[in-house]
């Protein structure tokens, strides 16, 4: 049974107002889209981005709601997906030349992570040109 398109093996977190832009966020989520849970751990862990302590909090939900809302096993589970989308932005006014004014963007980001219990996929490697 589905529920919200989440199947039985399956679990999300959510994190929301993420004080980051979406671009600089979705960097982050491509380092472990894929991965088995306990090397996305390490990953994050060891990032040097600001962001990453974010997505590894959000990551240690995930796993805590696998383990007791569905009662699935650890260490079988890797992301299946994960996804940023843009949030509000503030708005703010900094004081420009002769009178005038220049605009502040101060973006806010929102974090979806989908955990699969069951074996992950093997991610293929590109193949190289034939030269002529």
């Amino acid at each position: 049974m589905t529920r919200y398109g989440i199947k039985d093996n399956q679990v999300r977190a959510f994190n929301k107002m993420i004080r980051v832009s979406h671009q600089k966020l979705n960097l982050v989520c491509d380092m472990v889209r894929g991965l088995p849970v306990d090397r996305a751990v390490d990953v994050l862990k060891f990032s040097k981005k600001r962001v990453s302590d974010e997505v590894l909090k959000t990551l240690l939900s995930a796993i805590a709601n696998a383990e007791h809302n569905k009662n699935l096993p650890v260490d079988t589970l890797f992301v299946k997906e994960i996804w940023c989308g843009k949030a509000l932005t503030m708005k703010r006014i900094m004081p420009g030349p002769r009178g005038s004014a220049r605009p502040i963007l101060k973006p806010f980001s929102n974090l979806t992570i989908v955990l699969e219990s069951g074996n992950a996929p093997v991610k293929k490697e590109p193949r190289a040109k034939k030269s002529k």
